[in-house]
């Protein structure tokens, strides 16, 4: 709130989008009126810049023309005294001025090109882009919705086995049991999905502006509102992704990635750019979760050594009898699941009645010793 104490002209409070809010759309959520009253010196630039936005607003707004002149007779004289600063030759300019049928063309033209820069700055976005609130209501199902409020990312079990890796300040919409042909799913924030193989019924996570659908593989997906790029990155398996068509002039694109590719979806023109090597890509190898660094390929290995890898890769904690499993070995690949379905592959290997409970990040082990 205080950076608008620097603004000495007109052009400052017409790029300001809380201002363009609150006079348009009566949003005073940054409480302009308030900072006006305190600033009585501001107050007459505050409402020349009023005037030029309501001007370029719609046609039905009724501010008179005299009003309109007025504000740009006001910025006019500005532009005049600065270039008398630096040079007298404004003479010919002030004549121009005083004509009636230049100061009309003057103003037909300005409010012109303002109405094209306000639409580009601030309806075009509008259009472009979606929010979460926005993709959740245009779905019917009753959704459940996960929000993760800690410092610690959460894990969350899906109705069809599939798990997702919640990161903080991120939020996950679902709904409680899958039903119909397709499995979907609402993200805003970041998430690592692993998700359970079912090719008959296809996963999408819709993700403000884009769509991803997979049948059955593990990939991480950033999505934060306030961020000028969406990312997709593949771990294991095929994803697609592609634009979500409720987006103004979306285009009919689907792209594929592959194993340690990914996708960056640049929302201000809506451009995709594809990366066939994540490791070349500075931004997103610096991003690397443990969850996508470590591998799942046990070949005769403790068991209290595989959890300790599970713990490590989705922060969660697993108790289990350490005396009763302290010589037990496994040899199992479970790179490619969710981790309720690595847990219950690890306790069929156990065998004697081996069993888990999870709740949340915490997972308890129930078992007699492995066979």
């Amino acid at each position: 709130m205080q950076h608008r104490n620097s603004y000495t002209e007109i052009e400052d409070f017409l790029a300001d989008e809380s201002f363009q809010l609150w006079v348009c759309f009566k949003d005073d959520q940054q409480q302009w009126e308030e900072w006006t009253l305190e600033n009585p010196s501001r107050a007459k630039l505050v409402e020349e810049a009023r005037l030029w936005l309501l001007a370029m607003k719609t046609p039905e707004c009724d501010l008179s023309s005299e009003a309109i002149q007025n504000a740009l007779e006001a910025t006019w004289m500005k532009i005049e005294t600065k270039e008398e600063n630096k040079n007298a030759v404004v003479q010919p300019v002030i004549k121009l001025w005083k004509n009636q049928w230049f100061r009309n063309v003057a103003a037909i033209l300005v409010i012109g090109l303002l109405s094209g820069w306000f639409y580009s700055q601030h309806l075009a976005d509008k259009n472009s882009a979606l929010s979460y609130n926005e993709l959740i209501n245009e779905n019917d199902e009753g959704l459940v919705e996960q929000t993760n409020n800690s410092d610690k990312p959460q894990i969350i079990t899906l109705s069809d086995g599939s798990s997702v890796l919640l990161q903080p300040n991120s939020k996950l919409s679902y709904p409680k049991i899958f039903v119909g042909n397709e499995r979907k799913v609402y993200l805003s924030g970041e998430g690592f999905f692993e998700i359970s193989k079912n090719p008959q019924k296809p996963f999408f996570v819709f993700a403000n502006e884009i769509v991803t659908k997979v049948v059955g593989t593990s990939f991480k997906i950033k999505a934060y509102a306030n961020q000028p790029n969406i990312e997709v990155v593949v771990r294991t398996g095929k994803v697609k992704v592609r634009s979500n068509h409720l987006i103004a002039n979306s285009k009919d694109e689907l792209i594929v990635l592959l194993p340690n590719q990914a996708l960056r979806f640049v929302r201000k023109n809506l451009v995709f750019n594809k990366i066939t090597d994540i490791t070349q890509d500075e931004s997103l190898s610096h991003s690397t979760s443990t969850i996508e660094q470590l591998g799942f390929e046990f070949t005769d290995i403790p068991v209290a050594q595989i959890f300790k890898t599970i713990e490590q890769a989705y922060l969660v904690k697993i108790d289990f009898p350490q005396e009763k499993l302290k010589d037990c070995y496994l040899t199992t690949s479970l790179g490619d699941q969710p981790l309720p379905e690595k847990l219950k592959i690890i306790c069929k290997s156990l065998g004697n009645n081996s069993s888990y409970e999870m709740n949340g990040n915490q997972i308890i082990i129930i078992s007699d010793g492995c066979n």
